[in-house]
């Protein structure tokens, strides 16, 4: 079992960046690939990005790609959501997820773990 964590979320400016931390604990975090979702107010949880266990990524909706990207540090039991350019429809609640499936898992049902969420609300 894994226990996740997602930290720094915040209140910004439209056109500010942010990063995001996910903490794992518990089994070995080099072994699940992950990935970062968020949910908007009204609106189905989305992904937005997944990596595999090996550190390449890939970016899902047009409306993040170039924007958003996310990396790993497996040393540090650490998966990060670098944010540039952040919009005001950028605000949501952001989640973190573990899935113990090889390759990139870009379905919900396929995440076996999953964070409480950090919002960011991006103001114009």
């Amino acid at each position: 079992q894994v226990q996740l964590v997602e930290s720094g979320g915040g209140l910004v400016q439209a056109g500010d960046s942010l990063r995001l931390s996910c903490a794992a604990s518990g089994r070995k975090f080099s072994s699940y690939a992950m990935g970062w979702f968020r949910q908007a107010p009204g609106k189905e949880r989305e992904i937005l990005v997944a990596i595999r266990r090996s550190g390449d990524s890939t970016t899902y909706p047009g409306s993040v790609k170039g924007r958003f990207t996310i990396s790993r540090d497996n040393a540090k039991n650490t998966m990060y959501l670098h944010m540039n350019n952040l919009k005001p429809d950028d605000t949501a609640i952001y989640y973190c997820a573990a899935s113990s499936k090889l390759g990139y898992v870009n379905q919900e049902k396929d995440y076996d773990y999953w964070g409480q969420g950090t919002q960011v609300t991006v103001s114009s």
